[in-house]
């Protein structure tokens, strides 16, 4: 099977082996058989067509399989630019591929390496990550992450950085250096091996008008771990008072943030947010609203099996907003007074 890259907006930005090789095979595998239609007829090509696209590429690709197995040839096109760049395609590929058929590439035009030609970029290294999430939050934390690339932050300003929890990491490597001449700074941070949120830490020094750091994975978190920074939150809750204990669970610097582990607090009867350490930003914001990926109102939940007990465990599956992935947590949570306290860990 040929994979063959078709123009991405003019009809003439075609190579002659593309042509050659869409003239000469027994059938088309087409994205959108109306669209390749054209870009047929535009160069005089009378190809026999067929659909395979995302939503029937399982289908398509067993009866490309046949067809490659009875000695026809088969090329794949998507509407524009290379198959299974941010296209349907890798599905197919890897069936045919499965069945024992060469996968042979035709290259040609591609929207990412048409941009990066024209962008002036002195540095060669980049990330392509395709098309971003539709929806609004999603994408943003997507791009809050995506802006972290360490290609993209030499020479720049980064202040205003954040880390994959939406928190100025550097400003706040900047600001403990201010205090003390050492420190240690915890986030979160987009793994592009793993495509993870990983729980990271940085030890920073300040050096003249430099901060030197050094940072690395903190581990996850056991489920002894998440009761044992339960205890304690709920200890200092008890003998220093809601008010007092929330700003302590929100310092990120404190011992209530560490590795993957945080301190939440609601309120129960107002269903805020009185803490939230892994991204301070969401206190005394509305906490009954969230849901977990499967809908569920994940601290109105919480706040009803309280109502009957003074501690309970919750599990639940939470979409990281960063990577669009379902993850298993599981939380421990404990009524002290009005307020619901809480610390979570990952099950994976």
């Amino acid at each position: 099977m040929y994979v063959v890259a078709t123009p991405i907006g003019n009809l003439q930005d075609i190579t002659l082996r593309a042509l050659a090789v869409l003239r000469a095979v027994d059938v088309v595998a087409a994205e959108d058989t109306r669209h390749t239609a054209q870009l047929l007829s535009a160069h005089g090509i009378n190809a026999r067509l067929m659909a395979a696209h995302e939503h029937n590429e399982a289908r398509a690709a067993a009866q490309i399989v046949d067809r490659l197995a009875a000695g026809e040839q088969v090329a794949f096109v998507s509407d524009a630019g290379t198959p299974g760049i941010s296209d349907p395609g890798a599905r197919l590929v890897a069936q045919v591929r499965a069945a024992g058929h060469p996968v042979v590439p035709v290259p040609g035009p591609s929207a990412m390496a048409a941009a990066m030609s024209v962008a002036g970029f002195a540095d060669t290294a980049f990330h392509f990550v395709g098309f971003l999430p539709p929806k609004r939050g999603a994408r943003q934390s997507r791009l809050q992450a995506l802006a972290a690339a360490p290609e993209a932050l030499v020479g720049l300003k980064v202040l205003d950085t954040t880390d994959a929890a939406g928190n100025p990491l550097f400003r706040e490597m900047i600001d403990a250096t201010r205090v003390t001449q050492e420190a240690t700074v915890r986030y979160v941070w987009l793994n592009r091996a793993t495509n993870k949120v990983e729980p990271k830490v940085s030890y920073v020094r300040k050096l003249g008008q430099y901060v030197v750091g050094v940072g690395y994975s903190a581990p996850r978190a056991s489920a002894d771990d998440a009761r044992a920074m339960l205890d304690r939150a709920v200890a200092v809750a008890r003998s220093e008072g809601g008010a007092q204990a929330a700003a302590r669970f929100n310092d990120r610097r404190g011992e209530f943030v560490k590795d993957d582990l945080y301190v939440f607090m609601v309120n129960m009867e107002s269903g805020r947010f009185e803490a939230m350490g892994m991204n301070p930003a969401l206190s005394d914001t509305d906490a009954l609203g969230l849901r977990d990926a499967a809908g569920n109102a994940l601290v109105a939940e919480m706040i009803a099996r309280l109502q009957k007990a003074d501690e309970a465990t919750v599990d639940y599956v939470w979409r990281n907003p960063v990577t669009n992935a379902v993850e298993n947590k599981r939380s421990y949570v404990r009524k002290v007074g009005t307020s619901l306290v809480g610390v979570g860990h990952y099950l994976e």
